[in-house]
């Protein structure tokens, strides 16, 4: 029976810093949803499966094979989706023979059912494209459907999905939850997508308190995580009170014995006692007062036992506050100007053709369209990293890019050393400031940024950007939530709620465009 079982596992980054540790785990014919905050290591375990990266400690055993959505990286402007679904031999092979000029070894080890079922594969996740299509030219959500369909290509034992429905229209993510659906083999899915983690039969937190299976989907799983949650928390709350009723005890008791320390004190001052009998007072008194003490020494430590047990079952969890400075953006300001905008990367061929789009005072469009209808492309000739074929562009006031790598970074850089290439004029105080209230405090804002989840990455960038005393008044932001767990979502939907610039988004988030105020949206269809 095909399973994958990890014990003991733990890993750390070439630094030092612990990522997973002492990490038990099974896996079998399910469909897993692997959950947790950013940074805490859902990635890495699937790092580790695959055997991508070695662990510190403990083993890895896996009976069965793997399947992994890939994450693209263009290599080479004629790799195809043959490529990527690892038949282009293959294929020429078949094309060879249907040449005539294959030789008979080769004619021994054709397929010739492999084009039917790689045009299977990509059926089944909704893409209808040549296996000659070069990768070069195909959207983001488009790569993702090709990368799913080069997992699932080979039919593994397991597939091994981080992030599957990220860059995907609502066509596409439907697509991944029907795959999913008809699914009978095992799958460990990274994802913060809701509705697709509600089609799994268990869900498996990480946190940095360590792993917890739960059966049942994310709906499920939320249930009763906010009942364990309760109960943990009034735990706590009844172990707080005891320490509290334990040290006014002490208190109240140690405050007895020193009244009648000083009344026996002032009885023997005045001489009426003999002496021996003082003495056996006094000791008495110190015996008392010193099992007292022991007695109150004994039940404080009880009872910092029980609140320390019932505090290790609460994740600590540090805040995400994104609160900005105001860009002093005036109402009637011209932000944006596009005039009849031609562009692409073939002449014959535009991706976008006559599209004209004014954003003035702190507007919030949206861009949208299905997978490769041109809204990345469009992104790219507004911040200048593509020239259009025809038509003008104007960007009026500075503004900021949050595209899907958040290259404004400096990978090899720190956190703290990237706010302060971007904010020159900021200090250290007003640096580490910043940085604390998107979550990165003390040592953490000295991490290097090639060593952080996608999700911190992101939150990186917005505090290096939105942190600063001088916000840009237009934010250009490409798929945003892509890498963000829930909870750091609700706080950057929070602060750009408050933000008072202009907004040009590109998500297929509706929740997200909702919650961040869009008042407006610019389809794009295609060419």
């Amino acid at each position: 029976m095909p399973a994958i079982s990890v014990s003991h596992l733990a890993w750390s980054t070439p630094d030092g810093r612990a990522v997973l540790d002492d990490l038990t785990l099974d896996f079998g014919r399910e469909r897993a949803g692997l959950v947790g905050r950013n940074g805490v290591g859902k990635s890495t375990l699937l790092r580790l499966l695959t055997r991508e990266l070695e662990p510190s400690r403990g083993s890895v055993r896996m009976q069965g094979t793997v399947g992994t959505l890939r994450q693209i990286v263009q290599l080479s402007p004629r790799e195809t989706l043959a490529d990527l679904l690892g038949i282009a031999d293959g294929l020429a092979l078949l094309h060879r023979a249907e040449a005539g000029v294959a030789t008979l070894d080769e004619l021994a080890e054709a397929d010739w059912t492999l084009e039917a079922r790689a045009e299977e594969a990509l059926a089944q996740v909704g893409l209808d494209l040549p296996l000659d299509a070069p990768l070069v030219r195909l959207s983001g959500g488009q790569r993702t459907r090709a990368a799913l369909a080069g997992a699932i290509f080979a039919a593994p034992d397991f597939l091994l999905l981080d992030e599957p429905t990220n860059n995907l229209d609502r066509d596409g993510r439907q697509a991944v939850r029907d795959l999913l659906h008809g699914w009978r083999a095992g799958a460990i899915v990274v994802s913060h997508d809701r509705e697709l983690l509600d089609a799994m039969d268990a869900i498996v937190e990480l946190t940095t308190l360590g792993a917890q299976r739960y059966g049942g989907n994310w709906s499920q799983y939320r249930a009763r995580k906010a009942i364990e949650l309760a109960a943990a928390e009034q735990d706590l709350a009844s172990a707080e009170r005891r320490v509290a009723e334990v040290e006014r005890k002490a208190q109240v008791a140690t405050e007895r014995q020193q009244r009648r320390d000083a009344a026996g004190s002032r009885s023997a001052a005045k001489g009426g006692m003999p002496r021996i009998l003082l003495g056996a007072r006094k000791e008495k008194a110190e015996n008392s007062g010193g099992g007292g003490a022991r007695l109150a020494d004994r039940l404080r430590a009880d009872a910092s036992q029980a609140f320390e047990q019932a505090r290790e079952r609460i994740e600590r969890i540090e805040p995400l506050s994104v609160q900005l400075a105001p860009t002093g953006l005036a109402p009637s300001r011209e932000v944006l100007a596009l005039a009849h905008v031609t562009a692409g990367y073939d002449p014959a061929e535009p991706v976008l053709r006559d599209v004209s789009l004014k954003i003035a005072g702190p507007e919030r469009v949206a861009i949208v369209g299905a997978n490769g209808s041109g809204k990345s492309t469009l992104l790219r000739v507004v911040t200048g990293d593509l020239a259009p074929f025809s038509g003008r562009v104007v960007v009026h006031v500075p503004a900021a890019l949050f595209d899907q790598r958040v290259s404004l970074l400096d990978p090899a850089g720190t956190i703290a050393e990237n706010y302060a290439r971007l904010n020159p004029g900021v200090d250290e105080n007003g640096c580490r400031a910043a940085l604390a209230r998107f979550g990165f405090r003390a040592e953490a804002g000295d991490r290097r940024c090639d060593t952080l989840s996608g999700g911190q990455m992101l939150r990186a960038g917005l505090a290096c950007v939105l942190g600063s005393p001088a916000p840009p008044p237009l934010l250009i932001l490409d798929e945003p939530t892509n890498h963000l767990d829930i909870e750091s979502v609700t706080a950057v939907e929070a602060g750009l709620r408050a933000y008072d610039g202009a907004l040009l988004v590109v998500s297929h988030d509706t929740a997200f465009l909702e919650n961040i105020g869009v008042t407006r949206r610019l389809p794009l269809d295609g060419a």
